[in-house]
């Protein structure tokens, strides 16, 4: 039997113990070096905007919103057939005569499918 080198061999136990040591020394070392550079790259990186980077109001002040009844554009009862280019695309509308909002019916549910008794 041969035993040459077996007094300077490292036992089986020895390598078993000390290789999750050496996976975790290396995981942590990423850790670090992942967070170093992490902070590398924040620190190129433009700094939070000050307050008169900000946007303000115009000088005649908040824009308000308008709100108004509209009605469609009639479609020609002659007979004709327009055209896609003839539709106007979204704006074939005109301001309604009347402004008064719709008011919903009493036992109305407000919704389709709300689950309400809806009209009856």
């Amino acid at each position: 039997m041969d035993t040459f080198g077996r007094e300077i061999a490292i036992p089986h136990e020895v390598v078993a113990g000390s290789a999750p040591f050496v996976v975790g020394l290396l995981i942590t070392a990423m850790l670090v070096v992942a967070v170093w550079w992490g902070m590398r790259v924040r620190a190129r990186e433009p700094g939070p905007p000050r307050p008169e980077d900000h946007p303000h109001l115009p000088e005649g002040g908040a824009v308000h919103e308008v709100s108004e009844m509209r009605e469609p554009d009639e479609m020609p009862h002659n007979g004709t057939v327009l055209t896609p280019h003839e539709l106007h695309g979204n704006v074939s509308s005109r301001r309604a005569k009347d402004q008064t909002r719709p008011i919903w019916g009493r036992n109305s549910s407000g919704g389709f499918g709300s689950g309400g008794l809806g009209h009856h």
